[in-house]
């Protein structure tokens, strides 16, 4: 199969679809189904009823289109048409059917109606989500038709594994896991370490409170991630991959199952990929909710069947790995940048974002913001303008106070620094980290000592005790943060929290102690006179 052949397979696939003016799509996404999703897809079915070929309306489910606080969601979209060139209802109930089917083609229906050139929608630029909100999941034609796979037919019939680096390399891509390691660094560097066999390894396991970046990709464009995969493996010269995900995403799960066997049925994966001597078989690991096995050794401990708990590097994964052979790890949004990369070259995505930062990020917004979901912005957007503008804002009229970013390992940013653009070098200096995506905006209710415990008490919990400094001095820091949150602590207790947070930081085995104290170390930085306020005076 060559990139002509799949072009007319995908133009095949699209003609079937074009006897439909309009499609009716409903956000099948764990959020929206939470807010009766299902119901709603079936009331706008039976209300089309045998008149499909009348109305010239098809009713379909698709993934997440980002305004979960909005949900459940219908976009009613003449064929072909992306997000902003829908009609998009919001709060959506199964009695509102009718007179959504009855609208199409007409007038919209204005008291559904959400507007898609809001700063929600319009502020965006959307490359990790473009199919999301648009395509089935469920359908590996569908994809093909918006051009999946074409990256992979591509690499595997016009480009060398050679090739394929340096695209990925000029790219610019950092890993967006939360280190931000260059991914194409790490490509080569697996690709140059002999080996018979090698691995392709998908980080699914998004353990931070408030993050579901990866779930939504997941859930809504699985094919995505699996091309990356592939990609990556005939880069690197595997022929084996595992996506470890987390056992808490069933309906991501269940997407990624069926997408395999169908990708697998197509000649996308498994033997001689699209009819080439490349073979790549992928397989699902689920993770049985330890936050600690976000860390690669600590998942390639768990994935080989033994207790997920981190190991010293070196040696690192891209020498030593999986089953002690060569690694690739990367995590759901790094691969589901990887086939527009190859599509439109590594300069394009290289001239997307900031100098250090490039292309996109895709961050969960959650907490105490008007636009609760998911948006994907620009690397160097101002923080203000991701809260204010995409965001909303507060809602009820309160005041911003302080935003939460890279989830447990990471800190709070306050209201003087809003006007910072994220990129991975900026946060850093604020004490944070991009981390996976993650942003809690907290409003002036807040209180930032007990913020600042939960996060503690969340590490301390999910701690795999192996290292000294992590087990014992995340218990220490949270029983100093819960003496002080009691009015029971004093001036040495906070003098002893600072040293701590400093040891802990330095010592630990893995991020997750390495990383622990930032929370305690960013609200002490901009928020102190709220620990001086609860200290007893004694």
């Amino acid at each position: 199969m060559n990139l002509d052949d799949l072009a007319e397979l995908a133009e095949g696939y699209r003609a079937k679809e074009a006897g439909n003016a309009y499609e009716a799509r409903v956000c099948m996404a764990a959020s929206c189904q939470s807010s009766g999703a299902p119901a709603v897809l079936t009331a706008l079915t039976q209300a089309l009823g045998e008149g499909e070929g009348e109305t010239g309306c098809k009713v379909k489910g698709v993934g997440c289109m980002g305004l979960c606080s909005a949900g459940p969601l219908v976009a009613i979209a003449p064929q072909g048409a992306d997000l902003m060139g829908s009609t998009l209802y919001r709060d959506v109930k199964p009695e509102d059917a009718a007179d959504i089917m009855a609208s199409v083609g007409g007038a919209p229906l204005e008291r559904l109606r959400c507007p898609t050139d809001q700063p929600f929608f319009a502020r965006q630029r959307r490359i990790v989500l473009e199919n999301s909100g648009i395509i089935d999941p469920d359908s590996c034609k569908g994809y093909v038709a918006v051009g999946g796979y074409a990256a992979l037919v591509q690499a595997l019939g016009e480009m060398t594994p050679a090739e394929v680096l340096r695209e990925v390399t000029a790219s610019g891509l950092r890993g967006r896991g939360g280190g931000g390691y260059p991914a194409g660094l790490k490509w080569s560097t697996v690709a140059k370490v002999p080996g018979d066999q090698k691995y392709v390894i998908c980080n699914a396991d998004e353990g931070d409170p408030g993050a579901f970046m990866d779930r939504a990709v997941l859930e809504s464009d699985p094919h995505r991630v699996l091309e990356g995969m592939a990609i990556a493996a005939y880069a690197i010269g595997a022929s084996k991959g595992y996506l470890y995900v987390r056992a808490e995403y069933p309906l991501a799960v269940e997407r990624l199952t069926t997408a395999i066997r169908k990708a697998k049925r197509s000649g996308f994966l498994g033997a001689r990929i699209a009819e080439t001597s490349f073979s790549f078989e992928v397989e699902i690991r689920l993770g049985a909710g330890a936050f600690v096995c976000g860390e690669e050794t600590a998942l390639m401990a768990s994935i080989e069947g033994n207790r997920g708990q981190p190991r010293p590097r070196p040696p690192y994964p891209a020498e030593s790995g999986l089953w002690g052979c060569p690694t690739l790890i990367n995590n759901v949004e790094t691969f589901a940048n990887i086939a527009p990369i190859i599509r439109n070259g590594g300069d394009w995505f290289a001239a997307i974002g900031t100098e250090k930062s490039k292309g996109t990020k895709v961050f969960a917004l959650a907490g105490t913001i008007a636009n609760t979901g998911l948006i994907e912005v620009p690397m160097g957007t101002r923080l203000r303008d991701i809260i204010e503008a995409i965001g909303g804002g507060i809602p009820g009229g309160k005041a911003f106070k302080a935003v939460q970013t890279g989830g447990p390992s990471g800190g709070c940013i306050p209201e003087t620094h809003l006007d910072i653009p994220v990129d991975y070098d900026s946060l850093k200096t604020l004490g944070t980290i991009m981390g996976s995506g993650g942003m809690i905006v907290m409003d002036e209710t807040a209180d930032m000592v007990d913020v600042a415990r939960y996060f503690m008490e969340f590490c301390m919990t999910e701690s795999c005790g192996k290292c000294i400094p992590c087990r014992a001095g995340t218990q220490q820091m949270h029983a100093l943060l819960d003496s002080i949150a009691r009015g029971r602590g004093t001036r040495q207790d906070l003098a002893l929290l600072e040293e701590l947070c400093e040891v802990v930081q330095a010592t630990s085995l893995c991020g997750l102690g390495q990383t622990a104290p930032n929370p305690v170390l960013s609200t002490l930085k901009y928020f102190r006179e709220e620990y001086e306020a609860k200290l007893s005076g004694t």
